[in-house]
């Protein structure tokens, strides 16, 4: 399509129009063009699927709404099978430039007035409710490409920067901000999704998530804080969500590290725990079994007794008004959801420990983590996205690493690039989210054609599936860093790669 303008409702489940005063339709998103057929993606005009019973021409319809945005209307329009289809249509003024632009939104029409407590009237509640849900994920969607692309700018130029850099201290701000973004943006897809059950998680290391989370606090700004790292050099198998847990031990290190004043300490452990019998950790109850237990240890002043039993409490707070009183809530509705438990004891003056205690298999799983000093590679690396943000992002970062990378806006782009052989391509890493072609689509492709590249999909929205051992797996939004140690990882590792 010719426009410029990004449409911003690519992946809404509704048809989405962008048009100009003149009628002509600039471009369509996918659902769109399934209701209306292929020729919209020729700048046809907006007359040719307007029907005449809508009254006014489609030109007088747009003008009537030159300066502001309207009430839902319920129109009419020629469907690509023959047939008629209503919509509540509402249009909004984009911009104004030398050409005004309009964004036209179709939503399902549902029948007028049911009887009160009809099945007709909970069929238009959940008509409404599944257009809420869907703009939900488009937003949450466009969200967490727009924070990867910031976040991995921001962490990647922080990398570089010297410790006295006089940019260092806003990057770390800008850092921290998209950082409270991305939570916002994961709570806002978890609504999207309704999700009611977990999703599929692989037993693996506790370790390297460990070390990551370690790794975003060890240059705090204004603190030379010491850390103590003893990790479990075989540690058992656990069950987790990756990104789920990092934030739950993030907001636990975040805690201990504003704790932390004189002579700053904090120590991180990691031990296998085993109970032939049910024991009890404070108000923590653990069934006789196998467990990873994470202790994180700071020698700040420590909780008040009269403090300690109210620390879970959702929108509990002893720092001020600029605390949402959600952290320890969150760590304990994650770490519990787990199948899990969070202990926390701590005396004044003496400090304060946090332990949790996550179910975990008797077997020994590799340590994958990779040390930050070493993420060079030289291998040739495709990156699969539709957002050009995304692919400037990663050809930024993975080349500054002596990486090879090539970039496809969409599936088929991709599987062109490699039908022709060459360059060889090691790595393919793939939004799973994508018009015409999906990500998963392009995975099932690149199976048939070349089952010997690895592949690592990428997420803001989408769950990942029930993972097997050697999955490859990333939740937008990331840094540079998780991006850099992810790609060695799958690089590293033996046997064919599947996917999330």
């Amino acid at each position: 399509m010719k426009s410029e303008v990004a449409l911003g409702l690519e992946n809404a489940g509704w048809p989405v129009l962008l048009v100009n005063s003149s009628g002509a339709i600039l471009r369509a998103n996918p659902a769109a063009v399934e209701a209306f057929g292929p020729t919209l993606e020729s700048e046809m005009p907006l007359s040719i699927i307007w029907a005449s019973e809508n009254g006014p021409l489609a030109e007088q319809f747009i003008l009537q709404w030159d300066n502001s945005p309207s009430a839902p209307s319920p129109l009419k329009f020629c469907a690509k099978d023959g047939g008629i289809r209503s919509y509540l249509t509402s249009i909004c003024p984009l911009t104004d430039g030398p050409e005004k632009l309009f964004i036209l939104q179709l939503l399902p029409n549902p029948a007028p007035a049911p009887a009160k407590d009809s099945p007709t009237e909970t069929l238009v509640h959940k008509q409404k409710l599944d257009c809420a849900l869907q703009l939900a994920r488009t937003v949450s969607l466009d969200f967490n490409n727009a924070l990867t692309s910031i976040l991995g700018h921001t962490s990647f130029l922080l990398a570089k920067a010297e410790p006295n850099h006089p940019w260092r201290r806003s990057l770390l701000e800008v850092e921290k901000s998209a950082g409270r973004a991305a939570e916002i943006a994961n709570d806002l897809g978890t609504f999207s999704r309704q999700e009611k059950e977990p999703r599929g998680q692989s037993a693996r290391n506790l370790n390297s998530i460990l070390q990551r989370a370690v790794d975003l606090f060890e240059k705090v700004e204004g603190k030379k804080i010491s850390w103590t790292l003893q990790l479990e050099r075989k540690p058992y198998a656990a069950k987790f969500d990756e990104a789920k847990i990092q934030q739950a031990f993030v907001k636990i290190l975040e805690n201990a590290v504003q704790a932390v004043k004189e002579n700053p300490q904090i120590t991180v452990q990691s031990r296998n725990f085993e109970l032939a019998q049910g024991s009890q950790d404070r108000d923590v109850r653990l069934a006789a079994g196998t467990y990873v237990c994470v202790e994180i240890t700071d020698n700040g002043p420590g909780i008040a007794p009269e403090v300690l039993p109210r620390i879970f409490e959702p929108f509990f707070t002893t720092k001020g008004g600029k605390h949402r009183g959600l952290g320890l809530a969150w760590v304990y509705g994650i770490v519990t959801n787990h199948g899990g438990g969070v202990a926390v004891s701590s005396q004044g003056g003496a400090g304060t420990s946090v332990r949790v205690y996550l179910p975990a298999e008797k077997r020994v799983v590799q340590d994958n983590h990779v040390s930050m000093d070493n993420l060079n590679g030289s291998q040739t690396i495709l990156m699969v996205d539709d957002e050009d943000l995304m692919l400037t992002m990663g050809q930024t970062i993975l080349s500054a690493f002596g990486y090879q990378v090539l970039t496809a806006s969409g599936g088929q782009k991709a599987l062109d690039i490699i039908a022709k052989g060459e360059p060889k391509i090691d790595l393919v890493i793939t939004d799973l989210v994508m018009p015409a072609m999906s990500g998963r689509e392009l995975v099932e492709h690149l199976r048939k054609v070349s089952p010997q590249i690895r592949i690592l999909c990428t997420s803001g929205y989408v769950p990942p599936p029930a993972q097997s051992e050697d999955s490859a797996y990333l939740q937008k939004p990331f840094t540079s860093q998780e991006l850099l140690v992810k790609v060695k990882q799958v690089l590293n590792a033996s046997g064919s790669t599947s996917v999330d």
